[in-house]
């Protein structure tokens, strides 16, 4: 059942041929992030098995580890006592910074770019506008003119 999951997961934030490439590679830091702290935890298990004053014990204790170090919160409950763990625990580190950073950033383009449109929109209004109040004067105007000219005539 996981890898069906894990495929419709990747498929859902990476699929889309329409998508910008900020939103992809975030998506893409994102399932890779979900991997890393996945094996990550197996992984810091692997290595703390049997280390003393080892307390990654199980693997719902390293995965709750894994997720504290990714968002960097860290708790200080569970912690890696060997040098490979702590070697892992450094990688999932940089892969969690990475992957926030780069959501970070996909939503303030995501926000930047949406403004842009709107001010766009907003200008392309308003040349609308100024065009169409532009042909309205000048047909006033040459109203204006035809009745002058006209009353010249007869005058």
């Amino acid at each position: 059942m996981l890898p069906g999951f894990l495929a419709r997961a990747v498929e859902l934030l990476l699929g889309r041929e329409g998508r910008s490439l900020h939103v992809r590679a975030a998506g893409g830091a994102t399932v890779v992030l979900a991997v890393v702290m996945l094996i990550g935890a197996w992984a810091v298990v692997d290595a703390e098995q049997g280390a003393p004053r080892a307390n990654l014990r199980t693997y719902p204790q390293a995965l709750w580890w894994s997720i504290e170090t990714a968002t960097t919160v860290g708790y200080g409950d569970f912690y890696p006592v060997t040098l490979g763990g702590r070697v892992i625990g450094a990688i999932v580190m940089v892969v969690g910074i990475t992957t926030y950073g780069m959501v970070t950033a996909a939503l303030a383009t995501w926000f930047v770019g949406r403004e842009q449109r709107r001010r766009h929109h907003l200008a392309r209004a308003a040349r609308e506008l100024s065009e169409e109040t532009t042909r309205v004067l000048h047909e006033r105007f040459d109203r204006l003119e035809r009745m002058v000219a006209g009353k010249g005539e007869d005058g």
